[in-house]
This record gives structure tokens, C-alpha cells and sequence, in this order.
């Protein structure tokens, strides 16, 4: 099959899963570089102007700065090992909003590596809910807000399960 047999509806669906795919892969990179102390390629992930809700637990975040900042101390205190904790994101739904606009649904499985066998190392399980933005050709998170539902339930005000997408 030619690029030449494609209708124009073709065309476009398959650049919307490439777009679609450019998204996933932004969310793939954040835990691979949040996990191996990448930081700094981590903060590049988002929008100068991004924003992460992560509730009582964490706070917010408001910045690519702050969000690197942040991120520093939380992964990779003084004395912290790479894979120590592995943010496994599964079940991402991404639906494109607009021709630089989407927003996603991951649900995230986060485990600790150094957990003796007889102890439960998972620390939480989640629901990632984000809005990216296409900026200078390059998907990037613009929100990224985290509801925990366990071992403590901790959800932002106004999330509604079933209210996806917004």
C-alpha cells in the first residue's frame, strides 16, 4: 500500500496516532527519568509554565523550576539510588483536544526495588490525570495532577472517576 492510496481521512487519523504515540512517549520518559535520577531531562518534560497537583502529600507545583527544584529533593536526596522506586504507569488514554492540546489518563503502580521479600513494596496506587501542550513541534505535560487511592486515599478537590475526559 502507497502513501498515495490513503484517503485524506487516512492521513489524518494516522497523524493523530502519531501524535497520540509522541504523547505516550513523553509519559514513558517521565518515569524512566524520574526512576534513574534524570531530573533535569525530567523537568524538560513540561511546559515552562506547568503545573503539578499532587495533594496533602506532595502540594503543588508551579513551573518548570519549581518543578525541578521539587522533584530534586524528593527523588534524589543525598545518598539516594537509581531504581530505588519504580513508577510504573499503565492504562494511558490519551485524547487529543485541539492541534497542540490533549489530555490523558494513566493509572500508576509505584513500587520500592530495596523492599525486603516478606514486606509489601508497593507505596501507591494512582490515577495520573494530564493536559499536554504542543510547543515548538514537542509534546510537553502542562498539567499533571496525581489522585492517590491507596494504602491512603487522597484525592483533589473536584476530581470526579468518571468525569474523563474533562
Amino acid at each position: 500500500m502507497s502513501i498515495e492510496s490513503l484517503s485524506a481521512e487516512e492521513i489524518r487519523a494516522l497523524r493523530r496516532q502519531l501524535d497520540i504515540e509522541a504523547i505516550r512517549k513523553v509519559k514513558m520518559l517521565y518515569s524512566q527519568y524520574m526512576d534513574s535520577g534524570r531530573i533535569d531531562d525530567l523537568a524538560e518534560l513540561f511546559t515552562e509554565d506547568a503545573v503539578c497537583e499532587f495533594g496533602p502529600e506532595y502540594g503543588n507545583w508551579v513551573g518548570r523550576e519549581t518543578i525541578r527544584t521539587n522533584y530534586k529533593n524528593v527523588i534524589t536526596p543525598p545518598g539516594a539510588i537509581t531504581f530505588n522506586a519504580m513508577h510504573n504507569i499503565c492504562n494511558h488514554w490519551v485524547e487529543l483536544t485541539g492541534e497542540a492540546t490533549a489530555q490523558g489518563r494513566s493509572y500508576l503502580i509505584d513500587v520500592m526495588t530495596q523492599t525486603p521479600p516478606d514486606q509489601m513494596p508497593i507505596v501507591w496506587f494512582g490515577v495520573y490525570d494530564e493536559a499536554y501542550e504542543k510547543v515548538g513541534g514537542k509534546w510537553l505535560i502542562a498539567r499533571c495532577s496525581l489522585q492517590f487511592f491507596w494504602p491512603r486515599r487522597m484525592e483533589t478537590e473536584g476530581f470526579v472517576a468518571g468525569k474523563f475526559p474533562g
